[in-house]
């Protein structure tokens, strides 16, 4: 079988995974255009003119096929096979929805692992992947920085992959899965150098940090960048307890080498980010040489950058604001001269930055409940549609309406909890001044409890925005955080320059608190009219 008679087997098998028995040959184009094959790649790929051409090769090899009648989409297919495919009564729901909280929210829990790890190393040994209590001002300054960059930078990227790659791991493409997975980290890295040298020209020509700074700078911002790029993908192709592992080795070799070797602190950091980074590359092409060598699917396509871009833009832009909405409130507040005496235009001030440390564990945690809720929808948008009779879409759209408010009830109870929990973590005996021997100045419990009600909010937000992704609804969610954004910046700036730096984060609360009402509002429209956004959507 030559590479073309392969490519069109190939793609018969894709488009039947995606429609089942296809109608018409305008149907198959359409899905040919949808698998992101351009008329320019059908001669060289499949040996056709034009996808209408080659749509007509495929159709009529498909309704002459001997199973023609008995096709059936993957979801169909499924659906045959499965034991879920009884028809649920309301009653069965219950238990159902308890299934999956105990399953989820713990699984949302367990994979902060990598974060915990991080914790665990600063209690005990003051040192972490990248941050080490003996560092002074000027030094906190470059890492934390530097970890900013990094995070900005690859944020829509990281975004994009957790986006496209999904959709073609979804079916089974695992070779174009791999391919999408390495070129989106390749551009990654493109942009994160881009960004640093444009960094490095403004500050060759403004002189706003010293050189030996900016170096420091540069090395976190491309370490921590390219640490997200390659354990992005973990969460993708659900082999997120490799993040764990890679994150775990990495620690502990960065705190043996700070221990018994000489080496500076830096070094010591750089290796342990490297041997992270190295290791979660070593498992994905070890984890695709697997898959790709026991259930080949391969339409031997590459990458269309064209088409990727305009499915993917509007993912990216989130993704990046995402990360430039957590961060203003820092810039803002380290950029005040409280005393007179800041060396640098944007310097690192501990108080603050130590409450928001905090602040931010209120998000971390509530990642369990954002896990469960986002199972719970997936499961149940799946299961209404089969039980629920097509004239009476009203009660569909209900039933997951009010799925949404318990959702958000657990969103809450599980906040005071936390909330709760970080207070002892601060004021008991055990607590902050227990392991690090200083006072948790009031300036910093202030600092954190704002940021704790504004992570909240953003947890929230981020909820609704996740229900809109499912069903590829981004453009709203977008809007939102561009907003949120300016009113975080705006707001911030008025407060910590007219009343005190440390109101910078009311900024944060503001632009939460906007980016949770116009997604909720979104939300309260995208549920309402539910069954139109799921019948969209596939």
């Amino acid at each position: 079988m030559n590479k073309h008679d392969q490519n069109i087997e190939n793609l018969i098998n894709a488009i039947k995974d995606k429609i089942g028995k296809p109608v018409s040959n305008r149907v198959v184009a359409a899905t040919i255009e949808s698998l992101g094959i351009r008329d320019i790649d059908t001669m060289p790929d499949f040996g056709s003119a034009s996808i209408r051409a080659l749509a007509d090769l495929v159709y009529n090899k498909m309704i002459t096929a001997p199973d023609y009648n008995s096709l059936k989409n993957k979801k169909e297919s499924e659906l045959e096979m499965s034991s879920e495919t009884k028809t649920f009564q309301v009653s069965d729901y219950l238990p159902i929805k308890l299934r999956i909280l105990a399953k989820y929210y713990p699984l949302g829990i367990f994979h902060l692992m990598p974060v915990f790890v991080q914790i665990l190393a600063i209690v005990l040994f003051g040192y972490s992947l990248w941050t080490y209590i003996g560092f002074n001002h000027m030094q906190s300054t470059a890492v934390v920085l530097g970890v900013i960059v990094g995070l900005i930078t690859t944020g829509g990227f990281v975004q994009v992959i957790g986006r496209q790659a999904s959709f073609y791991w979804n079916y089974e493409d695992y070779s174009l899965t791999h391919k999408t997975i390495n070129y989106l980290v390749l551009m990654g890295i493109k942009c994160i150098f881009v960004v640093l040298f444009t960094i490095f020209c403004l500050n060759f020509f403004f002189h706003v940090y010293p050189n030996k700074l900016l170096l420091i700078l540069f090395m976190y911002a491309f370490l921590i960048g390219c640490l997200l790029l390659v354990i992005a993908p973990l969460h993708t192709i659900k082999q997120r307890w490799f993040i764990s592992v890679a994150i775990f080795l990495g620690t502990v070799i960065a705190i043996l080498l700070k221990k018994y070797t000489l080496m500076s602190i830096y070094l010591t950091h750089w290796t342990g980010i490297s041997i992270a980074i190295i290791s979660a590359v070593i498992y994905l092409q070890y984890f695709f040489k697997n898959k790709i060598d026991k259930y080949q699917i391969d339409c031997n396509m590459e990458i269309q950058t064209p088409v990727m871009i305009y499915k993917n833009y509007y993912y990216f832009f989130y993704g990046l604001l995402v990360y430039v909405f957590i961060f203003i409130d820092r810039i803002l507040a380290w950029s005040v001269d409280v005393s007179g005496t800041i060396p640098y235009m944007v310097y690192f001030e501990k108080n603050y930055e130590l409450g928001m440390d905090m602040a931010i564990l209120v998000f971390l945690l509530l990642s369990g409940v954002l896990e469960y809720s986002l199972a719970a929808f997936s499961k149940f948008i799946d299961l209404g549609q089969k039980n629920t009779s097509y004239s009476s879409p009203d009660k569909y759209n209900t039933g997951l309406y009010k799925m949404y408010w318990h959702h958000i009830g657990l969103l809450f109870l599980s906040a005071i909890l936390i909330f709760i929990l970080i207070y002892f973590m601060i004021t008991a005996s055990w607590g902050y001044e227990a392991h690090f021997r200083e006072v948790f100045e009031e300036l910093s419990f202030k600092v954190c409890i704002i940021g704790g009600i504004s992570y909240f909010f953003l947890a929230w937000g981020m909820l609704n925005t996740l229900y809109m992704f499912t069903l590829n609804q981004p453009v709203k969610p977008l809007r939102a955080i561009v907003l949120a954004c300016l009113i975080n910046a705006v707001t911030g700036f008025l407060l910590s320059r007219f009343i005190s730096y440390e109101y910078s984060v009311g900024g944060l609360l503001f632009g939460s608190l906007t980016f949770m009402l116009l997604t909720l509002k979104e939300n309260i429209q995208f549920f309402k009219n539910l069954d139109y956004y799921y019948y969209a959507a596939y």
